[in-house]
């Protein structure tokens, strides 16, 4: 068997991907997109509070935004992951 003379070389199939991958977040990112997520969860979460109708000071309300946030996006992955519903 011959050994390859330049050494070890890297799948380019994998670093075309990450290339690739690189470039469409960069480009998501740019849309604004986790700023719309953000936004739209925000409001949901705002209009969601105000029908319970509990007064909360803004660091309770900060905090309680930030893990709804977070339940929100593991959801979303959660879905993901588990590929389309046919």
């Amino acid at each position: 068997m011959m050994q390859n003379p330049f050494g070890s070389q890297p799948d380019p199939g994998l670093y075309s991907y990450a290339n690739l991958k690189k470039r469409l977040y960069k480009n998501v990112q740019a849309a604004g997109v986790k700023d719309e997520i953000f936004r739209a969860v925000q409001k949901a979460f705002e209009e969601a509070l105000e029908k319970e109708k509990l007064p909360l000071a803004r660091e309770k309300r900060e905090r309680l935004l930030a893990q709804v946030m977070k339940d929100v996006l593991n959801d979303m992955l959660t879905k993901l992951e588990s590929g389309p519903k046919s």
